[in-house]
């Protein structure tokens, strides 16, 4: 099996569609009778209703060119990563069986809002008076908003890896921070530092930003949704007084590791895979110095803190509590927990445990210095000059769920929120979750189209951020359900993650249909994950169709980072050694299967099942 094949479309003979499917019998068949029960026929239809409302969203606010209809504005408010948010988890949903539509129309909206931004212009803004994307990619930004503005970009590649265009912009994008392109010099390899908060694709910004670098070109905001109730323009650079101290490595520049993972997962060169493990560890090396704790500042020179020693300084960092100007009250704005998606990214490239040993040992210090507040105990969530505040009731615990997810540690486990219902129906104690959740799903979608169809906004009257509400794809349900999977782009998979841009796929399973070539679950079929452990997986697969046979494969892990080692199907166990298994489904039948398994073992990979014979 060659894990480290580069797809290139040239050389492979054939645009996506046309790459020859393998010719390969089922490992087995499930010809059971099993009525549909309830939470495959719910399944089938989110997935079928969320396709149509998706086109219904992109007919309504998408040009015939892919541009997004709105008031452009360059900002950190409502700026070009707005635009294309607008169609998170669009591929999502195609790669766990949505329509084809689905795929279409997220791959206009993308290549659209690129032209669309690469001609849209400031004009006092400095970094957009030449345009708000050179090469294709943001031409300076802070990774809180370029992770989010490449949230589909980053996903892309479940569905479509074989377009050259998106193999291209992998390269390139990579390119920007992990030293190779001069014109974007970003990266300082000597010191494993990204040499500033705010960067591109026309390098980084190595001065003090200015209100103005955040909030863009002078505008009248009446009529406008804010997202943070602004009322003047100038309420809107003062929301950015504060935000000056850019220059030098944060955290959250350590989500440009999933630009580099997919260049990784689509080529195997072992130079992507060591330019993450080598600036993850230069971050876990400047925790353990600084006490377990992540510094949220790094300076030129690679120093913690700078000369002043202030590691809890720059922009969005331990001790960043801005004066809020609408409120007139300072918020604390650490962002540094974002950068958990980097220590996952590089727990699935190599599953080593000091990718998440870091985290906890983070969270170990800060309760360290929890205290009793009104008779209740309090952790810290900030620091800064007087040490640490923003102390909150109960433990700190912050992305704990994400790293009981990756190491299936009791003792993780037991230092987690988990009280998700998800959570809580792996563990046998809330066996009505999949209907519920997926009941829910619908009448959240069926809410998002009631209110989209009573919109009044018009191009000129709405901001990028104003219809994010209404995008119709709720998948959260759907990964957990289906593929096993977390979904950390959403905070309502647990309430001590933070929302996260540009995440990859964090899953246990993957389906594909080897019929159709294509990604996802075939039409009529229905799964569920009902238990997850370290070495195995319970699924139960049904094909809903009552006179059709399906046939689909099911992959071990997201990327195929896991293998497969057994399964138990009608009481026959059978041994394996893959990370695909391909299934022939009798009409109108299913069954629960047990799959035991080893998880990262391979190197994660985006390219599909019949490529890897």
């Amino acid at each position: 099996m060659n894990r480290r094949h580069f797809l290139l479309c040239a050389t492979a003979g054939a645009a996506f569609g046309g790459v020859p499917a393998l010719a390969r019998s089922a490992d087995a068949s499930l010809s059971t009778p099993m009525s549909p029960p309830e939470w495959a026929l719910l399944q089938r239809e989110v997935l079928r209703v969320e396709s149509e409302a998706v086109a219904t969203f992109y007919n309504r606010y998408f040009d015939e060119r892919g541009y997004f209809q709105c008031f452009e504005r360059w900002g950190a408010n409502d700026g070009p990563d707005d635009a294309i948010e607008n169609c998170n988890d669009w591929p999502h949903l195609h790669a766990l069986g949505g329509s084809d539509t689905v795929l279409d129309l997220y791959t206009r909206a993308w290549e659209g809002h690129l032209k669309q931004y690469t001609a849209a212009r400031t004009v006092e803004t400095p970094a957009g008076r030449d345009g708000m994307y050179y090469r294709e990619f943001p031409v300076m930004n802070d990774w809180q908003h370029l992770s989010e503005g490449l949230s589909v970009f980053n996903l892309m590649g479940l569905s479509n890896p074989y377009d050259p265009r998106f193999q291209a912009r992998v390269r390139r994008f990579s390119g920007f921070y992990t030293g190779e392109d001069p014109t974007a010099p970003n990266y300082d390899r000597n010191r494993r530092i990204i040499r500033s908060m705010i960067t591109g694709s026309k390098g980084p910004m190595l001065r003090k930003a200015t209100p103005l670098d955040w909030a863009g070109d002078p505008f009248d905001p009446t009529g406008f949704f804010m997202e943070h109730g602004e009322s003047t323009y100038q309420e809107t650079l003062d929301h950015y007084a504060e935000y000056t101290d850019i220059v030098g490595d944060s955290p959250l520049n350590l989500q440009a590791t999933s630009l580099v993972m997919n260049a990784y997962m689509l080529s195997g060169e072992r130079k992507y895979r060591d330019w993450i493990t080598s600036y993850l560890d230069a971050w876990i090396d400047r925790a353990r110095k600084n006490g377990h704790v992540l510094p949220s500042y790094v300076d030129l020179k690679g120093r913690i803190g700078g000369p002043r020693k202030a590691w809890w300084g720059n922009v969005y960092g331990w001790g960043f509590s801005p004066v809020d100007p609408v409120t007139g009250k300072r918020e604390d704005r650490n962002r540094v927990p974002r950068a958990i998606v980097a220590f996952l990214n590089a727990y699935l490239l190599t599953g080593g445990d000091k990718y998440l040993q870091v985290w906890r040992d983070q969270t170990d210090a800060i309760n360290a210095q929890s205290k009793t507040i009104d008779g209740v105990l309090c952790a810290p969530t900030m620091y800064g000059p007087d040490g640490w505040y923003g102390f909150k009731p109960g433990p700190y615990r912050t992305n704990g769920l994400d790293i009981w997810y990756m190491s299936m540690r009791d003792d993780d486990y037991a230092r987690a929120d988990t009280d998700h219902p998800w959570v809580q129906y792996l563990a046998g104690k809330n066996p009505t979750y999949p209907v519920t959740a997926l009941r829910t799903t619908l009448d959240s979608v069926r809410q998002k189209m009631d209110a989209l169809s009573k919109d009044t906004t018009t191009k000129d009257t709405r901001l990028a951020d104003a219809l994010l509400k209404f995008n119709p794809a709720v998948v959260t349900a759907l990964l957990h359900l289906m593929c096993g999977a977390i979904h950390i782009a959403r905070p309502t998979w647990s309430k001590t993650s933070p929302s996260q841009g540009g995440a990859l796929l964090y899953a246990r399973l993957r389906y594909f249909d080897p019929v159709r070539r294509r990604a996802g679950l075939p039409e009529d079929v229905a799964a569920l994950v009902s238990a997850l452990s370290d070495t195995a997986t319970t699924l139960t697969l049904v094909n809903t169709h009552p006179f059709r046979p399906r046939r689909v494969t099911i992959q071990a892990g997201g990327y195929g980072e896991h293998q497969f080692t057994g399964m138990t199907l009608a009481q026959k166990t059978t041994a394996l050694n893959t990370n695909q298994v391909t299934l022939d489904l009798a009409p109108g039948c299913g069954a629960e299967i047990h799959f035991t398994h080893q998880r990262h073992v391979n190197a994660p990979t985006l390219s599909h099942p019949w490529d890897r014979a």
